[in-house]
């Protein structure tokens, strides 16, 4: 079979154009394609009146044609190659009576693993279909009814500590845009094995090529239920609220391994093989696992605000006079702007027909992130606006010594805090429109933009001189970034834009680092994963880091069997 890139056609092309430019391109007859398969489909909207969608195809040619001289024929040509395997093999499959009482005895416990978002949900689907029956531990509740308490927070103002947008069934993805596109190396097609499973969960089958694909979050509640459904039928357990509160090591020194963990409600759990698949706020977790010595060092992040504008002014500045067309869907942007003082400025998170969202797992703090639905029809545009901050930045005291790993998460909580200060309390965000934050003076009356955060805004001064809701550096990166945006999209600072903040937890503050086994540098059978570990950043990297790491988990475990 071959593949061809870069194969361009215009945007209001005939619905059957594809087929006679993949002949032509190939310079044979009609007859000689036998069929051909869409892989991925993008755009290039460079030139908003003349927009190109650009095809990636396989083509099957037929038993007369002669495959090798069409490739003969465009040696020269990068763009016309063999389609490569993107199917997905398993490391090995262990026998079936791996778990038998005899063995089990003899120290063959099932693995474990902590934490059932994306990196969770792959990990534990992969072992299970390679037979070794994990048993997952999720801190908080089952998908649908940890729905119903993040809608509490949002419209009742009323905090779960353990069920909200960062703990449950299937992570802090759930209530995102249901981003499923990646620009990590994937030289394995790993990612192609993530949007199979998802699509055989329920997912559209444009997942498979559209450039970048998403399902929002009403679908991936119940995809997320489908995966679980496989993975028990496999064999394996998923246990919702049960908090790991802490890990069995032995062991000195270099000889130090898990040998299993303890629960909140004071079970202990064997295994010699535990998957962390935590989020990127499970900060009391990271603090038990550097109080038992766990390596981990601290990583840089970046801390902001959400910004909203009407979804049509983004349309327009992207799209032109082809804003609306279906193909093209609710346009996103991505932005960057190195500001004079050293910091670079970026879109993140960029959620197109979405709304803002309370993401906070603490009580008393404000935090924010975007969601958006499979439709992306809402009537704003929403994207965190983000400064990058490092370990040095984190110190409580400025030029003090060491920084711990658990520094940035002291450092999130100081603005999370002040967030919700500055909004008044009951999880009220604080706000100002783009014009008057540019102009250093208070917000006061709304624009026509209207806010989509619940439970609400306050408006305020986000930079007051005595207390202002995130570092006065990143203040001034950001009031410094806006108007050079707006070179880039029209109507980016327009004056009743809005800022709501604080976006905090755009990754994990640690990295809970681990070696070419995919194990922690100092706990043998311990296997950090996820955004949690520093090792992801969104449902396709995670979900894909979570596949890696249970293939190291089977072989470590296959050389047992």
């Amino acid at each position: 079979m071959l593949r061809i890139t870069e194969l361009r056609l215009p945007l209001n092309h005939a619905e059957d154009a594809l087929r006679p430019a993949i002949v032509a391109r190939l310079g044979v007859a009609d007859t000689a394609l036998s069929r051909f398969t869409l892989f991925k489909r993008a755009y290039d909207a460079r030139k908003k009146s003349a927009i190109v969608l650009i095809y990636t195809v396989d083509c099957e040619l037929a038993p007369e044609a002669d495959e090798a001289a069409v490739l003969q024929k465009h040696a020269g040509d990068p763009h016309i190659r063999l389609s490569p395997d993107t199917s997905y093999r398993f490391v090995g499959h262990v026998p079936a009576d791996y778990f038998a009482a005899d063995a089990v005895a003899g120290g063959k416990h099932r693995p474990l693993v902590v934490g059932f978002g994306p990196c969770g949900i792959f990990a534990a689907l992969i072992l299970a279909q390679m037979g070794l029956r994990p048993i997952v531990l999720e801190r908080g509740k089952e998908v649908r009814q940890r729905t119903k308490d993040t809608w509490g927070l949002w419209r009742q103002q009323q905090l779960n500590p353990e069920s909200n947008v960062q703990f449950g069934e299937g992570g802090a993805g759930t209530f995102s845009d249901g981003k499923l596109w990646s620009q990590i190396s994937d030289p394995r097609h790993l990612t192609r094995k993530v949007l199979n499973e998802f699509v055989k969960a329920g997912a559209p089958e444009e997942i498979l090529y559209v450039s970048k694909p998403h399902i929002g979050t009403f679908r991936l509640v119940s995809m997320v239920e489908k995966i679980r459904a496989d993975i028990v039928a496999l064999g394996g357990e998923i246990r919702f609220e049960q908090r790991v509160t802490d890990v069995l090591i032995e062991g000195e020194g270099e000889q130090r391994h898990i040998r299993g963990v303890t629960l909140a409600s004071g079970e202990t759990l064997r295994s010699d093989h535990v998957v962390m698949a935590l989020g990127h706020s499970a900060r009391d977790t990271f603090t038990m696992l550097h109080e038992r010595g766990v390596y981990m060092e601290a990583k840089p992040f970046s801390i902001g605000f959400r910004v909203e504008h009407p979804q049509g002014v983004i349309d327009r500045a992207r799209f032109g006079t082809n804003a609306g067309h279906p193909i093209l869907g609710a346009a996103d942007y991505k932005l960057v702007h190195h500001a004079s003082n050293g910091r670079s400025v970026y879109s993140f998170c960029m959620c197109p027909g979405g709304t803002v969202v309370a993401a906070t797992s603490e009580p008393e703090r404000v935090v924010t992130n975007g969601m958006s639905q499979y439709s992306r029809n809402e009537r704003n545009a929403n994207a965190g606006i983000v400064v990058g901050i490092d370990p040095a930045d984190y110190r409580q005291i400025p030029g003090s010594g060491p920084v711990s790993p658990l520094d940035g998460m002291a450092f999130q909580r100081v603005w999370e805090s002040r967030a919700y200060e500055l909004g008044g309390g009951g999880y009220v965000a604080p706000a100002a429109l783009v014009g008057d934050f540019i102009k250093r003076q208070p917000s006061r009356v709304l624009g026509n933009v209207e806010p989509s955060y619940k439970p609400g805004v306050q408006l305020t001064e986000l930079a007051a001189k005595d207390r202002p809701v995130l570092p006065h550096y990143v203040l001034d990166a950001i009031r410094e970034a806006l108007p050079a945006f707006e070179r880039q999209i029209k109507g980016f600072s327009m004056p009743d834009a809005v800022l709501t903040g604080v976006e905090t937890r755009t990754s994990s503050p640690l990295r809970m680092t681990r070696g070419k086994d995919y194990q922690s540098l100092n706990v043998k059978g311990l296997f950090p994963a996820g955004e949690g570990a520093g090792y992801a950043g969104g449902i396709m990297s995670a979900g894909v880091d979570g596949i890696e790491v249970a293939e190291a988990v089977g072989r470590a475990m296959l050389a047992t069997a």
